[in-house]
């Protein structure tokens, strides 16, 4: 074994977990946890009140 081996092993082992990662951050098991996530920014936001208008300061 030389290290062309040895590079063509490490090729496809990164080739497979590259694939691996994709099918797993595409899967539809994953997409409840990715949305919460997405929406963490907006979770220590105040609720806006109805009659406030935004830009305008008293």
């Amino acid at each position: 074994m030389d290290i062309n081996d040895l590079r063509g092993i490490s090729t496809a082992f990164l080739l497979f977990a590259f694939i691996g990662l994709v099918i797993w951050a595409y899967s539809s098991k994953q997409k409840k946890e990715f949305d919460e996530a997405a929406n963490l920014p907006f979770a220590d936001d105040p609720p806006s009140q109805a009659g406030e208008k935004k830009g305008t300061e008293q």
